[in-house]
């Protein structure tokens, strides 16, 4: 960890994981320190062999960094940056991803006006691949619903990420989004729609496509056993190796995408994986949720009491 002196003064900490991305990392690391909210920052380093932690003790000594000797992989990090963080919102971003305008944390410090919003997913442009914004509410007005949050621009509240332990760390690598908002959906809270000037997304080129692709096949089978009700796990199961087997018909990414279906069968088999399934009628929610893409909050809130019933308690969220 590097000495600094930073103090918030908002509302926000911005996480921004990283690891041999030293280039990227200064644009987002910039773009965070313009934010007007003031957030604090905190660089979560897994691990890299680029002289990250040096370069950025130089050039922005403000910025702690969080550095690991040996890769622990992004999820792992991001819970570990939960635990450090000082304030009640967490923005998470990836290190080729910035703010496109100054503002964007102040506009979604706003979108946590209901305490049934557990998590704000952050419109966002995939830069280099579609101009399209994504994940922007349908509407300026009013709260609306999402299935799940993009990992490089979404804001969650601290305290119930925290009491939910955060991420599956067993998951290494992708998936880790929809896992925890299916768990934060059954105990009464939301994924909102955001609304806010967007986070851009510039794809880095070093990316391991076999890794995503190994994690993103295992993940499937792991994210049904914890979550799926037995009632509709059978089918989920087959349909989910079915579609990760034929995503891509190029021979090699077959290949991996079966070893890592292969690599999440093992671990259910041999006990590693926790099955804590969600009740039938938050399953059935977020299947709708997905299916929809958003859902006015009126119209689900009656579901939402239902659910925190059937589970029997409710994780405290304090006021933002």
């Amino acid at each position: 960890m590097l000495a600094t002196n930073q103090k918030p003064t908002s509302s926000a900490t911005v996480v921004i994981t990283t690891k041999n991305r030293i280039d990227d990392l200064r644009k987002a690391v910039a773009s965070a320190l313009a934010q007007t909210a003031n957030p604090e920052i905190i660089v979560m380093d897994d691990a890299s062999s680029d002289g990250t932690a040096e370069v950025m003790r130089r050039e922005f000594p403000q910025v702690p960094v969080h550095r690991t000797e040996v890769s622990w992989g992004y999820i792992a990090q991001r819970n570990r940056a939960a635990r450090l963080a000082s304030a009640p919102i967490i923005f998470s971003m990836d290190d080729d991803a910035v703010f496109s305008t100054p503002n964007v944390i102040k506009q979604t410090l706003r979108e946590f006006n209901d305490p049934r919003i557990g998590a704000v997913a952050i419109p966002f442009v995939d830069v280099n691949t579609n101009p399209a914004i994504r994940q922007k509410a349908p509407e300026p007005i009013g709260t609306y619903a999402a299935y799940s949050f993009i990992g490089t621009a979404h804001a969650l509240r601290r305290d119930l990420f925290l009491a939910l332990l955060g991420y599956r760390e067993i998951l290494v690598h992708q998936g880790e989004e929809e896992d925890y908002c299916i768990r934060m959906l059954n105990e009464g809270y939301i994924t909102k729609c955001g609304n806010s000037d967007p986070i851009h997304h510039f794809e880095s080129p070093r990316r391991s496509w076999e890794r995503m692709d190994f994690y993103g096949a295992r993940n499937k089978i792991l994210y049904a056993w914890h979550n799926i009700p037995a009632s509709a796990l059978a089918t989920q199961v087959s349909g989910r190796t079915l579609k990760a087997l034929t995503f891509s018909l190029e021979p090699r990414r077959m290949w991996t995408r079966f070893r890592g279906l292969c690599s999440g069968f093992t671990l259910v088999a041999r006990g590693a994986a926790a099955r804590e399934p969600v009740s039938r009628s938050v399953y059935r929610l977020s299947q709708e949720l997905k299916r929809r893409g958003a859902i006015p909050l009126e119209e689900i809130l009656s579901r939402l009491t239902e659910s925190t019933e059937f589970r029997g308690r409710r994780v405290p969220v304090s006021a933002v």
